[in-house]
């Protein structure tokens, strides 16, 4: 994909989700290396780049860490890859990936099916403040 800043790994995301937006916050806060930039799901750049990669649309709702020209990893492979790049203990979360992906799947899965019970939903996507704007891509 064109257009991408060169050196940034992608986080795909549920733009209404607050549980998503919590942990967009988070990433930002602790990126300290400046190396994640961040696109809604719901956009029209997050579905080019969900067509673009293959991935429909419609049977995900799920982060997605895109590596642009390398990989991109979804559901809980993709926390362990943010995870391992971001500051502070956090980072230790990487660790964890040793475990078979089917059973952290299923854990991400149980929170992503009731996130919007347990956090709520927002009715549009967020609107970044000015010194946040950078940070999106759309």
């Amino acid at each position: 994909m064109q257009n991408l800043p060169p050196n940034k790994k992608i986080i795909l995301f549920d733009g209404v989700c607050n549980l998503c937006n919590a942990s967009v916050q988070f990433i930002i806060k602790h990126d300290q290396k400046d190396i994640f930039r961040f696109v809604a799901l719901q956009s029209d750049l997050g579905q080019k780049i969900l067509l673009y990669l293959g991935i429909d649309n419609q049977k995900t709702d799920s982060i997605i860490f895109y590596d642009p020209g390398k990989a991109y990893y979804y559901k809980s492979e993709a926390a362990f890859h943010i995870a391992k790049h971001l500051d502070g203990i956090i980072s230790w979360v990487s660790l964890f990936k040793f475990l078979p992906t089917s059973f952290t799947n299923y854990i991400y899965d149980y929170v992503a099916q009731n996130r919007y019970k347990w956090y709520g939903k927002k009715e549009h996507c967020m609107i970044p403040t000015p010194e946040l704007k950078a940070k999106f891509l759309e």
